[in-house]
């Protein structure tokens, strides 16, 4: 008997995505001095629609690491180890979170986390920002279930401009993707604007590729495109 024939699309080596969907040409290489950790909830990995893979493809010194709930060595590591083996001599790192201080602490029965004080944001090349990939009920839980991110500081955005992520529905006015997010808070801590200018501008780009590609996929759904594709026989 033969083989099955393998069905599975080849994907790109470096983005992960199947090469029709390719993201690479939006990589863009960012000098950035707050390093970035992006925790992402297990969910988001699939999504053709995450910014997040993105995001880290343009920053250097950045990680991307998916769990909900992380072991608590594991999680310790990636708040303040080096990220580079070359860098095992540098100080521990100061984590701060990307997220707001909202209401639904209160609810969650959370700590109050640390204050965020200029003495800390004095230099920015001994920051790392925490970053939750996820949806905000996901953020959410994945805050609730690891109490190391509940000690640290939160780093809350400030004047944020409307996002560009058409491709997914926001719930609130202010909501970003974790690559807008991300950037606004480099941009806060790191004092400059245009610098991460270049990359908002190719994950415009980006956005717009996933809006293609979705039209075409829902087009190819149509009822007309179907019964074409079953040579003219009524689909039940």
């Amino acid at each position: 008997m033969l083989p099955a024939p393998d069905t599975k699309r080849p994907s790109c080596a470096i983005c992960r995505r199947p090469l029709s969907a390719c993201i690479c040409q939006w990589m863009t290489p960012v000098a950035h001095q707050v390093e970035v950790v992006v925790l992402q909830h297990p969910l988001e990995v699939a999504n053709a629609k995450g910014s997040a893979r993105l995001l880290c493809l343009s920053l250097p010194y950045s990680r991307l690491v998916t769990g909900e709930e992380f072991d608590r060595q594991e999680l310790q590591a990636l708040l303040t180890a080096p990220l580079q083996p070359q860098t095992e001599a540098s100080s521990p790192k100061q984590a701060i979170l990307l997220y707001p201080d909202t209401p639904d602490d209160a609810a969650l029965r959370l700590p109050t986390p640390p204050a965020l004080t200029s003495a800390l944001l004095r230099d920015p090349s001994q920051l790392r920002l925490i970053v939750l990939d996820g949806t905000w009920r996901k953020s959410r839980k994945m805050l609730y279930l690891n109490p190391l991110l509940q000690q640290l500081p939160r780093l809350s955005l400030r004047d944020t401009p409307p996002s560009h992520y058409l491709i997914r529905k926001a719930h609130r006015p202010d909501q970003l993707s974790t690559l807008e997010a991300t950037c606004a808070a480099l941009m806060q801590l790191e004092d400059s604007v245009d610098r991460f200018q270049p990359l908002l501008t190719a994950f415009d780009g980006f956005v717009a590729q996933q809006m293609t590609h979705h039209q075409a996929s829902r087009a190819s759904r149509r009822p007309e495109n179907c019964q074409r594709a079953s040579g003219g026989k009524k689909l039940r």
